[in-house]
């Protein structure tokens, strides 16, 4: 099963998710910030009442109560029992807002206690009248106790307030606001930079895969631009490169010839015929090595246009040429395959691939078949095979399989890289295989239309 791959592997998507990230970890900060401090503000805001009701008690301590005004503490002589839920929290903070007001206090307790809200007697009758029997809204209050002086205690009950709004919603709004802020901005900054960078990848590959590659439009950031600049003049500097090399090649393929050609002009005057056959090989052999070695040079820079052809019918017109030569050569039954290629390249290469068989493995048996979205054009032979270590090495330009260099047992092992070489231009791959029963299969692998 493929393995998810969960990080983007785009620079825009990567700056993308690491800004993404960043605010995530900021707007967790600033949340537990704001929630510390909402705390804080919370628990001073149930703290105060009591700690202002009780500086007032002692501060007023033995004055006469105003009229008609309940007393809001009272004084004890022993430490008070108190029942509720006990809230360490409110006397830490406590402590701290009495020496804040410099009131010496020596211990203080505070529970929560929930009480249900007086009501009116109209209020009663109404809720009774609707069948509702209960006491009415329940308030929590906190009795706070502190002992200002040994074995003294005030005590004194103070109203809690609401519970301050939840804000998460609040700060969840603010992070997707925040995000579309910055996240909106670096994505339209990130294609901008993204698109002359993609289109400057797809033209090296298509140099890498062709041999040729479209300039890249110089548009984006000023870097980008700069590095559009540079690459389409070396691009154009690599093409004037190659074309003084084809001029170069042209010039001596024709100056080589020019002898050759004299050469066999010569060999005809030869009395001895055994001699003049021998000199007339010879001759052939130089020339076919000349057209492999300027075929190889030239490889990437075809001049021959890509058509549609049946590939199946194309290799058994090759097939067919061998067997009317004489050559121990079959062709598979093979369905119609059609490709986009260059018949004359695709039909060299199928030949050295046939006449390798041949004179390496006895007999050549070619077969076409469809497979995974391509083309396969195979070619078998009787032979030894090649050793799986040498496999890659054999593709090597003037590689062959025994050291000498004797003309009799192969070429000038150009076979193989020129077939390669053509591969690569047309997007496909050449591959060598041992056969389970002996022998060697080549295949040509080509994108299927």
């Amino acid at each position: 099963m493929k393995r998810l791959r969960l990080w983007p592997q785009s620079l825009v998507g990567q700056i993308i998710i690491l800004v993404a990230i960043a605010l995530f970890v900021a707007q967790a900060i600033n949340f537990g910030l704001l929630l510390r401090e909402r705390n804080r503000l919370t628990l001073t805001a149930q703290t105060a009442p009591g700690v202002y009701r009780i500086v007032d008690a002692l501060d007023s301590r033995g004055e006469p109560p105003e009229r008609d005004r309940p007393p809001r503490a009272r004084f004890l002589d022993r430490a008070p029992v108190l029942t509720g839920e006990h809230r360490p929290d409110v006397e830490r903070r406590a402590m701290v807002m009495f020496a804040d007001v410099g009131l010496p206090v020596r211990s203080v307790q505070v529970v929560e206690q929930d009480h249900a809200m007086p009501l009116r007697r109209w209020e009663r009758v109404r809720m009774r009248a609707m069948g509702d029997l209960r006491d009415g809204p329940r308030v929590a209050r906190l009795t706070m106790a502190a002992e200002y002086a040994p074995g003294k205690w005030v005590v004194t009950q103070s109203r809690m307030g609401d519970r301050p709004p939840r804000f998460g919603g609040w700060l969840i709004w603010q992070t997707l606001i925040l995000y579309a802020i910055v996240l909106l901005p670096l994505l339209w900054v990130g294609r901008r930079l993204a698109r002359p960078l993609g289109q400057l990848t797809r033209s090296a590959q298509q140099f890498a895969r062709t041999g040729s590659a479209d300039p890249v439009e110089e548009r984006g950031p000023g870097d980008v631009r700069q590095l559009t600049t540079a690459f389409n003049a070396m691009r154009s500097r690599i093409f004037a490169m190659l074309d003084e090399k084809d001029r170069m090649l042209g010039a001596i393929g024709h100056d080589l010839r020019t002898p050759l050609a004299s050469l066999r002009v010569r060999a005809e005057s030869v009395e001895d015929e055994g001699e003049r056959a021998r000199m007339s090989q010879t001759i052939d052999e130089m020339n076919r090595m000349l057209e492999d070695i300027l075929s190889l040079a030239r490889a990437g820079r075809s001049t021959e246009a890509a058509q549609k052809v049946d590939l199946a019918a194309l290799a058994d017109a090759v097939v067919e040429d061998f067997v009317e030569l004489g050559s121990p050569a079959t062709m598979a039954d093979s369905d119609r395959a059609v490709a986009s290629v260059r018949p004359q390249q695709i039909r060299r290469a199928l030949r050295n691939l046939i006449e390798n068989a041949i004179v390496y493995g006895d007999r050549a048996h070619v077969s076409v078949v469809r497979e995974d979205g391509a083309i396969r054009l195979a070619v078998a032979d009787d032979g030894p095979g090649i050793a799986e270590d040498r496999m890659e090495e054999m593709m090597e330009p003037f590689t062959r399989m025994e050291g000498s260099r004797n003309r009799e047992t192969g070429g000038a092992g150009l076979g193989l890289a020129l077939v390669r070489a053509i591969m690569a231009e047309h997007g496909g791959a050449l591959k060598l295989a041992n056969r389970p029963g002996g022998g060697l299969e080549a295949s040509l692998v080509l994108p299927a239309s």
